[in-house]
């Protein structure tokens, strides 16, 4: 029990740091994102969307999952304590990222144009899209730094370069909204990479000293990381291109209105929330890699997770339900007023996911590049068809409810390789913590969606005082 509770100090002083760090990125994004909703309209916040799905989509599509694909090379490497071989996969995660930051840039200038069609039904934006492509190498570059600290467990130093890109950028941006209004997405867009990349160069881990590696040795280094990236990859850009695809339907459908709407309510429920599962996920994959061969550690590793992640997320997702009206009013503005009903029904698959993200990262410890890219796949085929259908059924509202069911449905679709291929299984005390949140978060937006806020103040409270209670106890332990 006291190593148990060890572990658990260690994953709460993680999210503590990381915490901090996504509360300052959160500080930064209200900022722009009202500054942009304010100055921009919803028009700015879809053109936003859909640039960011693009860069992102490209990113992933080049990077062949070098961010964390490497992270359990490193890890594993830093376990065993061999400076040498530290020092050289760290030389080798750096020119692989810097090469395929360069791949990325160059496909994003060639296919510019279908870019343009493709997004936005005309070729105005093909500058737009030319322009993107510094995005892709610096953000490549980024990933590759981000990843050595990471795997070396040196979260405060990353937490150290992620604060002041995030930072720097915001303060580069507002002028640009300001002056240039509509104009001013793809500069902000561009700073940010710009400050993200200087800071992670200039600061970057010193601490085993540069080696040089041959192009051999640098392809048979990197082919282990690399092979897995790839399912990675091909995964993870299944799941942005399914996102891509849905607002582009969207923007063709409804308009870049609709668009901004469905956006902001997206950000909201799966980002902002998001935010602490990343927190969290900063130590918890590292620590999860380097004991990926015992199953015990793993089961005891992945309960902890899931019941540390609800306790932590019940009475976020509790207050975000109550207060959505001010933070939509905080955030945007009242032309986003018909995203609120999304938000509360969202919410619940924010449960869900906090589950499946738990489990699913035993995939990637293990190295199941295959089982991998199935799992994305099916998820992102079950989000898009659930997205279309709901929304042509119920609109706004719908994709709230889609949102929902996708997480269960992805909760099942991991519950299955975890429990039958991995032969792991989850503690009790994690599966009454499931059902526990479950009812809150029912209850709560239930009640606020009807009006009833005396028995949804009440329900929150309560949640948010066993939650801090709860905590406090694994703290002690």
């Amino acid at each position: 029990m006291a190593k148990q509770g060890g572990i658990s100090r260690m994953v709460m002083k993680a999210m503590g740091i990381f915490g901090g760090v996504q509360m300052m990125g959160i500080i930064c994004s209200i900022i722009r994102t009202k500054l942009v909703a304010m100055w921009l309209g919803t028009v700015g916040v879809g053109l936003f969307g859909l640039f960011n799905n693009a860069l992102e989509m490209i990113n992933i599509a080049t990077n062949l999952g070098i961010r964390s694909s490497s992270v359990r090379d490193i890890s594993q490497a830093a376990d065993a304590r061999d400076s040498s071989l530290i020092a050289r996969i760290i030389a080798v995660v750096r020119k692989w990222s810097l090469w395929l930051g360069l791949a990325g840039a160059t496909l994003t200038l060639a296919l510019a144009p279908l870019l343009s069609e493709i997004t936005f039904g005309t070729q105005d934006h093909i500058w737009g899209f030319v322009a993107l492509s510094i995005a892709v190498l610096l953000m490549a570059i980024t990933n590759g730094e981000q990843a050595v600290f990471q795997g070396l467990a040196q979260l405060k130093k990353l937490a150290r370069i992620t604060v002041l890109g995030t930072v720097s950028g915001l303060l580069v941006s507002i002028p640009l909204f300001y002056y240039l209004r509509e104009d001013s997405v793809l500069p902000s867009i561009i700073a940010y990479a710009v400050a993200n990349a200087f800071f992670a160069i200039v600061l970057r881990n010193k601490e085993y000293p540069a080696v040089k590696v041959s192009r051999s040795e640098t392809f048979t280094m990197g082919r282990d990381f690399v092979r897995l990236g790839v399912f990675m990859t091909i995964g993870n850009f299944v799941t942005i291109l399914a996102t891509y695809i849905f607002n582009a339907w969207l923007n063709n459908r409804a308009g870049t209105g609709e668009v901004g709407l469905y956006q902001a309510g997206y950000t909201l429920i799966n980002k902002y929330t998001g935010l602490i599962l990343t927190a969290l996920g900063m130590e918890y994959y590292p620590r999860l890699a380097r004991v990926a061969a015992s199953r015990m550690k793993l089961r005891v590793f992945v309960s902890q997770e899931i019941n540390i992640a609800l306790l932590v997320m019940v009475p976020v997702i509790a207050a975000f339900i109550l207060l959505r009206g001010p933070i939509v009013s905080i955030l945007y503005s009242s032309d986003f007023a018909p995203i609120l009903p999304f938000i509360s029904w969202g919410m619940m698959g924010i449960i869900f996911r906090a589950v499946s993200w738990s489990m699913a990262f035993v995939i990637l410890a293990k190295g199941s590049g295959k089982i991998y890219l199935i799992t994305e796949t099916l998820s992102a085929v079950t989000g898009l068809g659930l997205n279309i259908i709901f929304y042509q059924w119920w609109g706004l509202v719908g994709l709230g409810w889609a949102f929902s069911v996708w997480y269960i449905v992805y909760t099942l679709i991991i519950a299955v390789v975890y429990f039958t291929h991995y032969r792991l299984r989850l503690s009790l005390n994690c599966m009454l913590s499931l059902a526990w949140a479950v009812i809150v978060t029912l209850i709560v937006t239930i009640t606020a969606e009807n009006g009833y806020l005396i028995p949804s103040i009440a329900t929150a409270t309560i949640g948010a005082l066993v939650s801090a209670h709860k905590l406090l106890q694994l703290w002690k332990r």
